[in-house]
């Protein structure tokens, strides 16, 4: 029978480890073995929160839900039951600045109206954490780049609530757009829209910085930037539908037409509306076709075909796997996919789009 040669060193050096680890103080042991959630604070505890983030958080692997910032302290409560955090993390809009002093929590999440982004972002950079931003990023290109320039200020990372960078479905896009595996996509069409049965916030300006272009045309607008391969339009187009409920849509628009122009001659013709159901979205080039047939923004349900076939992924969770991705940002210093400067983007074609249905005139984008 051989004995196998021990080589001294290297036992002396496994033992050596091994018993380092075992004679370790316990939280470093846990440390090591399982590295701390960043905490997340949802700023605004609406639908999006309440049905979206809150249970994605409880699927996380780097991130969970340490706070809220709520209006209702009530609301607050029953939150901190709910997902099992202090009741000292719960915060108002009026007291952010107290989640300065909050080991906690070290990511801030803007869930709030559109109108209300910056405020809360720029409050919660200057408590020194980091921001996530809904979309879209702000009611403003003066917004959003006071946003910036606040997380700048303050060295926190910022990122906008662009899910659908991590849906399989939008990733192929993405894929085929860059690879080109259908040519370079030259025409793509979107159309995004439900029917309001009763006024809320989305049809007040000063909250939603607008109508459907704002709430529903950001999609397709970002959309069609991804099947550019990440270009933005060079200029823009568009038509304000005739009102039917002017009562209703008193200083927002109830949809518009509009088409964006590409750099090499792509366009894009879109439409949307808060008085009419759809949500498709098609890119062609010269070698084949995608077409998002049904739910082609939305969490789940995708029907998507190409002209190879019809694509099948199994449907994640997008909101925790891009909540993962932030904090997984913040844990090893790199930047965000999906920066302040792509929301800031998309509010530059927004203002360029209204500008171009008000003047009646194509309006150019710089971006």
């Amino acid at each position: 029978m051989q004995t196998k040669k021990v080589d001294r060193r290297r036992f002396i050096g496994q033992a050596s480890a091994a018993m380092g680890t075992l004679l370790m103080p316990g939280p470093l042991y846990s440390l090591i073995r399982e590295p701390r959630k960043l905490g997340i604070a949802l700023v605004g505890l609406g639908r999006y929160s309440t049905n979206q983030l809150g249970p994605a958080l409880k699927q996380t692997q780097y991130c969970r839900l340490a706070g809220v910032v709520t209006g209702s302290k009530e609301k607050g409560e029953q939150w901190a039951k709910d997902y099992g955090f202090p009741s000292e993390n719960i915060y108002g809009y009026d007291t952010m600045a107290q989640l300065a002093g909050n080991k906690d929590i070290d990511i801030v999440y803007v869930v709030t109206p559109n109108g209300l982004h910056a405020e809360h972002a720029i409050a919660a950079a200057k408590a020194g954490k980091h921001v996530i931003c809904e979309k879209p990023m702000a009611n403003t290109v003066a917004e959003c780049n006071a946003i910036i320039a606040a997380c700048r200020a303050a060295g926190v990372q910022l990122s906008v609530g662009y899910r659908l960078h991590f849906d399989p479905y939008h990733q192929e896009l993405m894929r085929l757009a860059k690879e080109k595996d259908f040519g370079a996509f030259t025409q793509m069409k979107g159309n995004r829209g439900f029917v309001m049965a009763k006024k809320v916030w989305r049809a007040d300006k000063k909250l939603a910085g607008g109508g459907p272009i704002m709430d529903l045309g950001v999609y397709i607008i970002h959309g069609a930037c991804m099947a550019a391969n990440g270009q933005s339009p060079v200029a823009v187009t568009a038509k304000e539908y005739a009102k039917t409920k002017p009562d209703m849509f008193i200083d927002v628009e109830e949809g518009m037409d509009w088409t964006m122009e590409f750099p090499g001659g792509a366009v894009c013709t879109a439409t949307t509306s808060y008085q009419h159901n759809s949500d498709t979205f098609r890119a062609e080039g010269a070698k084949g076709w995608i077409d998002f047939k049904e739910h082609a923004f939305t969490y789940r349900g995708m029907v998507v075909e190409t002209s190879r076939g019809p694509l099948n992924f199994t449907p994640p969770n997008q909101q925790a796997l891009q909540m993962d991705d932030f904090a997984q940002c913040i844990l090893s210093g790199k930047k965000s996919r999906v920066p302040g400067e792509l929301g800031r983007r998309d509010l530059v074609i927004i203002e360029a789009i209204y500008k171009a249905a008000e003047t009646g005139k194509r309006v150019e984008v710089k971006v």
